[in-house]
């Protein structure tokens, strides 16, 4: 049996394939940015209780596998995702102070529900590096 988390009133197993890339596809995801960037991503989820269950970071985009609870909409959550850690990397990476104009990612996602196939799913996040040399 799949392992269902629970809150007061349902019990839930939401899982979603979720890829948003930088601004202008510009290829700004690399050595110890890359590193960090993914601590801040594991950070932001930890604070709204989102569980990342994989995730991997291409040179101008990402891939992230999350169970998100279903008290809070995908399209809210990866808003938060998105603006918060935009907000971090300029802060945090590029050291740039002003908040007002900043942008990091391009507009929009791509979402797609994990259902029976997360352990699919979860492999082709980790071999994503393998699977574009091809």
């Amino acid at each position: 049996m799949r392992d269902w988390k629970s809150l007061s009133h349902v019990r839930w197993d939401c899982k979603y394939h979720i890829v948003f890339v930088s601004k202008y596809r510009q290829e700004t995801i690399y050595g110890s940015q890359r590193k960090k960037i993914g601590s801040i991503i594991r950070d932001l989820c930890r604070q709204k209780g989102i569980e990342l269950l994989e995730g991997h970071a291409m040179p101008d985009h990402i891939h992230l596998c999350l169970s998100i609870p279903p008290k809070y909409s995908v399209s809210n959550t990866i808003g938060y995702i998105k603006g918060k850690s935009a907000i971090r990397i300029h802060r945090e990476l590029l050291g740039i102070k002003r908040m007002t104009g900043l942008s990091f990612w391009a507009t929009g996602y791509c979402v797609s529900t994990v259902g029976l196939d997360e352990e699919t799913i979860r492999k082709y996040i980790r071999d994503q590096r393998e699977s574009e040399k091809e």
